[in-house]
């Protein structure tokens, strides 16, 4: 039965009428798996001399122990976000005479056939036989390695379950959040360094093989756990529930205030957070408020040339959501444009819409980036300036580039590796939001002071929300000049 499922599978692929695209979309996709893995074996073959690098005068192995715990987090997060769950296929499969229990295993066992789950045995095995077996032998190289693979494949199996758990919501985003400033914010902060906690079993198991079982049973107990849990809520009933009724009462008040436009906000604020995509933007852009902690203690960035790199950091920060959501600016929306095109000014409100929700996120983005006056006044000052250029200047900018030819997407799925909806104007967008803000601050900050660029900058952005009117007509006209090439261009199947 289950080669019958797979059987299936291939069918269901070869039949698609999608076919060539998606063929053509693996090969690149595995091209760069390939070569991502490469990077990664290399890494492993040069594993105990970076490390005789990095800690001179140290043993490679002990330090090695000492932040597996640092790779596990990162392991982690980031099968959080590139991870897929296996239940995509459930409504093509529930309804066949099939026991649930072999579908349930087919499916889990698909989803373990991933380059993610062998990343820890590519890039310590390396290590493991040249280091460690030299001073351990064969069975303490084998056990050490395998106690590490099992613990990554336990978080393959747990990460299935806590994404279905916690479906992608502000829970799930708060344990992420958690775990990743209690392991690496701890040790960053000088609280507890875990690295050394977990030292000692991992170097149990270079003699002993009790941590080797030990990691086994528990990578098996993550398996039932992810196996029971999708057996216990396969239903079709579910599936549709989950999708379609979820959030469907979550409004914000004050956007009713401003009329068809606000409505249309309230409009796009649901769509954000029922559909897979825009949700995992949105969770992006909280966890992205966290980039200014890698520059602002950073000792190298306080005097000199690299200060000035600060007002990238504050575009990012104060920005991030309208960078990232509204670079697909109409994309959202292809599958049921032509409905505003025959209302009575829809695009206008549709456009004035996504603008009111744009500019309410990056003011709630900038009140979540006060507490950085904890590194000092001035980063409030950049953030604030930042925020009125985004505000005033930058998201005119985006936006412009954004509706320049823009293609069509299917919002169900995830936004890692998803390049629907991504055109040239995407790629070129890293240009004017690198280079607009410098254009202004730039020449005051070295012919002045830093505080002189602010406030240049800041200046700017207060005269483009003066105008903001009229600056928003130019991209709402351009619009109305292309909405039937774009309804055009919105047809075409994905």
């Amino acid at each position: 039965m289950l080669f019958e499922l797979i059987r299936l599978e291939f069918i269901k692929s070869f039949r698609s009428t999608a076919f060539a695209k998606s063929v053509m979309v693996a090969i690149f996709l595995g091209f760069l798996a390939i070569m991502f893995l490469s990077y990664l074996l290399m890494a492993g073959l040069f594993l105990n001399r970076i490390l005789e690098v990095l800690a001179e005068g140290e043993n490679t192995i002990e330090v090695l122990n000492s932040g597996l715990i640092f790779f596990f987090l990162v392991d982690f997060m980031y099968r959080y976000f590139l991870q897929k769950l296996p239940v995509i296929e459930l409504e093509s499969l529930l309804h066949l005479p099939i026991s649930k229990h072999k579908i349930m295993h087919m499916l889990l066992g698909r989803s373990f056939f991933s380059p993610l789950s062998i990343i820890a045995l590519i890039l310590f095995t390396p290590f493991a036989f040249t280091v460690i077996g030299q001073e351990y032998g064969i069975q303490g190289a084998i056990s050490w390695l395998g106690t590490v693979v099992f613990i990554s494949w336990t978080l393959h199996w747990f990460m299935l379950w806590f994404k279905q758990r916690f479906e992608d919501g502000l829970i799930g985003v708060g344990i992420v959040f958690a775990i990743l400033l209690l392991g690496g914010g701890s040790t960053y902060m000088g609280w507890f360094n875990l690295g050394e906690i977990v030292a000692p079993f991992f170097r149990f198991a270079m003699s002993s093989s009790i941590p080797l079982l030990a990691t086994l049973v528990l990578c098996g107990a993550g398996y039932y756990m992810a196996f029971s849990y999708y057996l216990n809520n396969a239903y079709l009933e579910d599936l549709s529930d989950e999708e379609e009724v979820r959030f469907v009462n979550q409004s914000v008040g004050f956007f009713s205030r401003f009329g068809m436009a606000g409505e249309l906000a309230n409009l796009e604020w649901k769509l954000i957070i029922r559909h897979k995509k825009s949700r995992t933007f949105l969770m992006l852009s909280a966890f992205f408020l966290l980039y200014g902690t890698i520059f602002y203690d950073n000792p190298a960035y306080q005097d000199g040339p690299m200060q000035h790199m600060f007002i990238f950091v504050g575009i990012f920060i104060t920005g991030i959501f309208t960078i990232q959501y509204g670079q697909l600016f109409l994309s959202w929306n292809s599958s049921y444009f032509d409905f505003f095109l025959t209302r009575k000014d829809g695009i206008k409100n549709l456009v004035k819409g996504k603008y009111l929700l744009l500019l309410s996120i990056s003011v709630l983005c900038f009140l979540l980036s006060i507490p950085y006056v904890y590194y000092g006044w001035k980063f409030l000052l950049i953030h604030f300036a930042t925020f009125l250029f985004n505000a005033g200047i930058m998201i005119h900018v985006i936006t412009y580039l954004a509706i320049w030819k823009p293609k069509p997407m299917d919002l169900n799925k995830g936004a890692m590796f998803n390049y629907e909806g991504v055109g040239a104007a995407q790629f070129l967008m890293i240009i004017p939001m690198m280079v607009a803000p410098y254009l202004i601050y730039l020449p005051f900050a070295l012919f002045f002071n830093m505080y002189a660029g602010l406030a240049a900058l800041g200046t700017a952005g207060v005269i483009g929300i003066l105008f903001f009117n009229k600056l928003a007509t130019i991209n709402i006209n351009r619009v109305l000049k292309n909405r039937f090439e774009i309804s055009s261009s919105f047809r075409q199947e994905l």
